[in-house]
């Protein structure tokens, strides 16, 4: 079975990027085979400072979001803070994703397994890959059809995080699909003075760690000119870079 690979911008900041990250989606998938999950966020909830950019808005993102899918033929996936999202990103979504920090919100996974939509569960920097079979419980309890697990490292504090690839056959024996967060398992938590911080460089190299304990997909935000992102800039993957990228995991 061909790994799940989901890439897109952190944050919806424009009809003109969505549309750039999309074509060149499209592109990867023609010359791979390849069925890549766009993702962007219609809100970033969780932003270090309350002056940072969150986005659109549920309204205006998620059609935006409706039309990249109508005009690409994309599947999408983007996140919910609250439960009351559910259902309407359910609406344009084929994935809907619980952010890790709210990985044990029960309302928030019931909502979400409610909609019949795939639900990928991002664990929590706190917990570890074995905890994450009660989120799952919930959610399937509450009659999912499909539940996925994504790894994103564990935080000590000290705006860093340190990544346990352990997690990830651990988590296999929840579920089948455990996905590895390359781009946010680099980031370094308000670590940059209001900020989060990140470090680029090793991307590529949690991605084929992730590979040799078993992941079996990879999630990857990208950006045309991540020093420009308006959200999670650092740890950003510049968008000429994936193709490459998903050539070496298929390899």
């Amino acid at each position: 079975m061909k790994p799940v690979f989901i890439a897109g911008p952190c944050v919806i900041e424009s009809k003109q990027l969505l549309e750039t990250v999309a074509e060149k989606l499209i592109d990867i998938n023609s010359h791979l085979g390849t069925d890549i999950i766009f993702k962007s966020s219609f809100d970033k909830a969780n932003r270090t400072s309350i002056h940072s950019f969150r986005g659109p808005g549920i309204d205006r993102g998620l059609q935006m979001l409706a039309d990249i899918k109508d005009r690409y033929g994309l599947r999408i996936l983007t996140d919910i803070h609250e439960s009351w999202q559910a259902q309407p990103a359910a609406e344009v979504c084929d994935v809907l994703q619980i952010p890790a920090f709210l990985c044990r919100q029960t309302d928030l996974l019931v909502a979400a397994a409610k909609t019949g939509r795939i639900v990928n569960i991002k664990k929590a920097q706190f917990l570890s890959g074995r905890d994450m079979r009660y989120p799952v419980e919930k959610a399937l309890d509450a009659g999912a059809n499909e539940v996925w697990l994504t790894e994103r490292g564990n935080c000590f504090g000290y705006n860093n995080l340190v990544v346990d690839f352990r997690n990830i056959p651990d988590m296999r024996e929840i579920v089948p699909t455990v996905i590895m967060d390359c781009t946010h398992s680099v980031q370094r938590p308000g670590g940059g003075n209001g900020t989060t911080g990140g470090d680029r460089r090793f991307v590529p190299s949690m991605a084929m760690a992730a590979k040799a304990f078993g992941a079996t997909g990879y999630f990857f935000e990208v950006h045309p000119n991540p020093d420009k992102g308006l959200s999670d800039g650092p740890n950003m993957l510049e968008l000429d870079k994936l193709e490459e990228l998903i050539k070496d995991l298929l390899a």
